[in-house]
């Protein structure tokens, strides 16, 4: 089957392309930079090019993996993220359906359901994030664009059956943390950390969709939070803002001496907990890489089960750049 990738030179193209082709899909990789996995070169909020590449290449399947992401706010206005998170989406959608296509996943981003309160961690207790939570307020236009888009693809499914899956992933990003200086941790420890609540692999992101692709045209229809399996309970919620080195270390009683070998900390609040329990019922996909992985490595001296890259840049802001 050949099959549609967009964000191919990204982080996520650069695992998920490989594995898609190792489960028997000819991935054509569109991206505005090049990249191992790029085969045009060009943006999705440019409509002749998508509906050219769908029609000459066959294409019958889509990943939407392309958009411009929060870091990218302050180079592009506000009108660049909906030219391409909001438009460039429809323009994969109803090419799509105009193709064909038995099958279209879209990476999607639980940042969208961050409003400016939950971001300040104000409360006495954790937010506890799954796909019920409501309203949604995003705080950015990133936010605001990816929300938009998810119910492009909530309709075109509704108007035209399009078996569809949103996946929305929580960080996986090598980089650091674009807020490392107030964190005060180093960027390894900010992420183990992560997987705790708020983060998976790049790896685990690859593999879910490679398995939504799988489910779509069974499952019809589906929104799915991703991210690797909290430890924690709902009833943890107001202990994890208060103390959460202490529910760390009942779950995990050996944790805090691994840390301290490795001059790490454990989090002292933890202000949001994303459940991403539903993806294991509905799509029968669980991350691999958690809390508890990170925590063997260190036992065992092991490499660290997610990447770390303080010097990574986009290649398409390497493109910009140069």
């Amino acid at each position: 089957m050949n099959l549609l990738l967009t964000g191919s030179s990204g982080w996520l193209g650069r695992y998920l392309a490989p594995s898609l082709a190792g489960d028997g899909y000819r991935v054509i990789g569109l991206d505005v930079a090049p990249g191992p996995n790029t085969d045009v070169i060009g943006s999705i909020a440019d409509r002749a090019l998508v509906a050219r590449v769908m029609r000459e290449q066959g294409i019958r399947a889509v990943v939407h993996g392309a958009a411009l992401h929060q870091p990218d706010m302050v180079r592009y206005p506000g009108q660049s993220f909906v030219d391409v998170n909001v438009t460039g989406t429809l323009n994969l959608l109803e090419e799509a359906v105009a193709v064909g296509a038995s099958r279209f996943v879209f990476t999607s981003t639980t940042s969208l359901m961050i409003s400016a309160a939950i971001r300040e961690g104000n409360g006495k207790a954790a937010t506890w994030l799954d796909e019920t939570f409501a309203p949604l307020e995003p705080r950015n236009i990133y936010g605001v664009t990816k929300l938009a888009a998810e119910q492009l693809c909530r309709l075109t499914h509704a108007q035209h059956g399009l078996p569809l899956i949103i996946l929305r992933t929580s960080r996986f990003f090598p980089e650091e943390d674009d807020q490392a200086d107030r964190i005060g941790l180093s960027g390894p420890n900010t992420k183990a950390n992560e997987l705790l609540h708020r983060r998976l692999t790049a790896e685990d992101a690859a593999e879910a969709h490679r398995v939504a692709l799988q489910r779509a045209p069974a499952h019809g229809y589906g929104l799915f939070i991703v991210s690797a399996p909290t430890p924690f309970a709902r009833s943890d919620a107001s202990e994890l803002k208060r103390d959460a080195a202490a529910v760390v270390a009942r779950y995990f009683p050996d944790a805090a001496s691994l840390y301290a070998r490795k001059g790490w900390s454990l989090p002292r609040s933890i202000d949001r907990v994303y459940d991403a329990s539903l993806a294991e019922r509905h799509l029968g996909f669980r991350c691999r890489g958690d809390f508890a992985a990170v925590l063997g490595a260190l036992r065992e001296d092991r490499p660290l089960p997610f990447a770390h890259d303080a010097g990574y840049v986009s290649p398409q802001e390497a493109l910009r750049d140069a």
